[in-house]
């Protein structure tokens, strides 16, 4: 019992943690494009678990306070390019804004120069790559001009 106990406190607290790299907030709602099956819904559900909604969809067409978008190699980086102009449109200024792709070696791993170029196309900047888990990392775009937050 005291184990399957400590398993589930870290489980919550590892997933809370990947949460916690995104900077969402109480209440934030986060808009999630280009889900697959192929996503980690860890991810999902530890995000939901920090804001306490439910992530909402491309189609949502209010405002949001954050951004998830899963983007695979072999994918269209024109098409990333595009899909991010089309997130901002609806991000709330200064709202967290971040790609997650498969970690190299990993199938639909993206290289790093499709997202810095569709980034930049798109009039975003690119962070390093950090790790989000055993199979995917998160890259941050922040406009142009914008420090670090």
């Amino acid at each position: 019992m005291f184990v399957a106990y400590c398993y589930a406190v870290l489980v919550v607290e590892t997933t809370r943690q990947e949460a916690d790299v995104f900077g969402f907030h109480s209440g934030d709602i986060v808009q999630e494009w280009l889900w697959d099956d192929d996503v980690d819904e860890s991810v999902r559900e530890s995000i939901e678990s920090v804001t306490g909604e439910d992530l909402v969809d491309e189609d949502y067409d209010s405002p949001v306070d954050g951004v998830i978008l899963w983007w695979r190699d072999g994918d269209d980086e024109d098409g990333l390019s595009d899909t991010i102009m089309d997130a901002v449109d609806v991000l709330n200024e200064g709202g967290p804004f971040w790609v997650l792709t498969p970690k190299p070696g990993r199938e639909g791993a993206a290289a790093a120069t499709t997202i810095d170029n569709a980034a930049k196309t798109s009039g975003m900047n690119a962070a390093t790559p950090q790790t989000l888990n055993s199979d995917w990392n998160a890259v941050r775009l922040r406009a142009f001009g914008k420090g670090r937050q």
